[in-house]
């Protein structure tokens, strides 16, 4: 299936999930949120399949001072 990670279109597995991606893509589990056609997706949601089509942000912290 056919996503969009941050602007940049990706094909991954049908059924990928929210944490299967940013393992995919090499990101870690804290200090991000994931948003998916614009909305928040809640944490307790990531193991759940990601619709075909989806448009995902993901956003991480940034330490600064």
């Amino acid at each position: 299936m056919t996503i969009e990670v941050n602007g940049d279109e990706k094909e991954v597995a049908d059924g990928t999930t929210a944490a299967a991606l940013l393992a995919v893509l090499g990101l870690p589990e804290r200090g991000v949120a994931i948003a998916v056609d614009g909305v928040l997706h809640h944490r307790g949601t990531w193991d759940a399949p990601l619709p075909d089509g989806a448009r995902i942000d993901i956003l991480t912290a940034v330490q600064g001072g």
